[in-house]
């Protein structure tokens, strides 16, 4: 395990890793048991992961804040972007910081927002995207933050924050993502995109799906059980909806997964009609275990939606998925984690951290040495690298900014592999 450092001071290794993966939760994939002065980690478990839906009220607002980021950078790619979006019943509020060309007006926003309610699919009496609304009170950023952001003289572009960012990456999947939350955001995907299609026209947004797996020997090997909670028409009942919903589970485990049906949850409390931003109201950021590793790795509790790339609350931590997803590529470990920490202001980040938690093959000292010379990671070298200056946000914003294929106008370009080949020839 190595801790290095961006300062000249010396750092002393304080067991972070131990604790992150040991003392962290108990029943999980670090859970331990203690013995004499030995630590040996628990490998037989039941984990579990829960998503939310595009149609969840949280979700609602991750996608119009990421639709207003894209907008932005649509029309400058340098634009400075920090958008919280609340919504509620028919109406939705934006709010926070910006800096970017005339053009993008409040009342282009607005209609964005609209856009991006009409395209999840809420046309319902307590949230219609026709009917909602829509207030905009987005402002100037402050000219303190961006005086320490903008590169000037010899001094190059800073962090836009401070703060510590992770990233991970394990073989449970061909993703590399951990299988809860993998299969957790499989689930809804696959009902989203019936409803979407017409196939399941009783269905409605809003809905949240949660998987419990087994592991043995450290190694997920079927559902303990499976809960989904969908919005539907009030003309079918609880009976109706499970077997609307039984396909796709089935469909999205693997073979002989599938819990027993004693275990499988098909909204639980028996109705669920009233939904999406009217039946809870709905906020930015809120959901970041599910953007993530469904609670598998460690969060520096920063949210991504809403927030340009200078902010590397969201580009660092695509940074450290994209470092720890080609170490696992590589077969340089079987699990990887990476910490950065940034100071607002500062371009190097303070600390580079890497624990593979006793599954690497190489000297973790010159892994984080090797990673570092591979990409530079201040905050302009990320965008450089994975091109973030794009309008590619929109579609993070539900079913996991993680696990996503690699798109060819430059979406989720922090899950390439392209730096398998180096890393093998540096080892």
């Amino acid at each position: 395990m190595s801790l290095l450092s961006a300062s000249p001071h010396l750092w002393v290794r304080s067991g972070f890793a131990d604790r992150a993966y040991t003392s962290r939760r108990r029943g999980g994939p670090g859970a331990a048991s203690k013995g004499k002065g030995l630590t040996v980690a628990k490998r037989d478990y039941v984990f579990a992961s829960e998503s939310v839906s595009e149609g969840h009220p949280d979700k609602v607002c991750d996608r119009i804040s990421d639709a207003v980021v894209d907008t932005f950078l649509a029309a400058d790619p340098q634009a400075r972007v920090a958008c919280e979006t609340l919504a509620t019943t028919n109406r939705v509020v934006l709010a926070g910081e910006v800096r970017g060309p005339d053009s993008v007006t409040s009342e282009r926003l607005i209609e964005v927002a609209r856009h991006a309610i009409k395209d999840i699919g809420y046309e319902q009496k307590g949230f219609h995207w026709k009917h909602a609304t829509i207030e905009c009170y987005l402002h100037k950023q402050s000219s303190d933050i961006a005086q320490g952001v903008d590169a000037a003289g010899n001094k190059d572009e800073g962090a836009g924050d401070q703060g510590i960012m992770f990233g991970y990456a394990c073989r449970e999947t061909p993703e590399l993502m951990p299988a809860p939350i993998y299969y957790a955001h499989a689930i809804l995907k696959s009902l989203a995109e019936a409803r979407h299609s017409g196939a399941a026209p009783m269905l409605g947004p809003d809905a949240k799906s949660q998987v419990s797996l087994q592991y043995i020997d450290a190694k997920p090997v079927g559902a303990t059980s499976v809960v989904v909670s969908t919005q539907h028409d009030e003309s079918i009942d609880q009976d109706e909806v499970r077997e609307i919903v039984r396909p796709h589970v089935l469909n999205v485990l693997p073979r002989g997964w599938m819990c027993d049906e004693e275990h499988f949850y098909v909204n639980p409390t028996g109705r669920f009609v009233i939904g999406g931003p009217d039946g809870d109201c709905g906020l930015t950021g809120r959901k970041i275990i599910v953007d993530t590793y469904g609670g598998a790795a460690p969060h520096g509790g920063g949210a991504f939606s809403g927030k340009d790339p200078t902010k590397v609350d969201r580009s660092a931590a695509y940074a450290a998925r994209y470092l720890a997803k080609n170490v696992v590529a590589a077969e340089l470990a079987e699990r990887c984690t990476i910490q950065l920490s940034y100071a607002i202001g500062v371009a190097k980040p303070l600390s580079v951290y890497i624990d593979t938690s006793g599954t690497g093959k190489v000297d973790e000292d010159k892994l984080s040495r090797v990673l570092q010379e591979l990409m530079d990671l201040s905050p302009r070298g990320i965008r450089t690298h994975l091109a973030l200056n794009k309008p590619i946000y929109a579609r993070t914003a539900a079913y996991g900014h993680f696990g996503r294929a690699p798109e060819s106008d430059g979406g989720f370009s922090w899950e390439r592999l392209d730096l398998v080949d180096a890393l093998r020839r540096a080892f």
